[in-house]
């Protein structure tokens, strides 16, 4: 799991939204980038200007779709090069 921590009302209205609808939010956190779906939204009620802890659980990445058919073997008019 990804704790990531924000003051943004905007963002945090984009982490809700994602987790109602049940789809992936993206965070970007310095150099790290994690993809997933957001399993809580916390607000901490003893800080000044509020903050929320937003948690998320990283998806696989996805995997390039495999071709349907091999490639074919054989050149199509490789006669006409002989």
């Amino acid at each position: 799991m990804f704790t990531y921590e924000t003051a943004d009302q905007k963002e945090v209205r984009r982490f809700r939204i994602a987790q109602f609808n049940g789809r992936t939010a993206t965070v970007k956190s310095g150099e790290a980038t994690v993809t997933g779906f957001v399993r809580s939204v916390l607000e901490q009620e003893s800080s000044m200007p509020p903050r929320w802890t937003i948690t998320i659980i990283p998806s696989a990445p996805k995997e390039e779709p495999k071709s349907l058919r091999p490639p074919s073997r054989v050149r199509p008019f490789a006669e006409d090069y002989l």
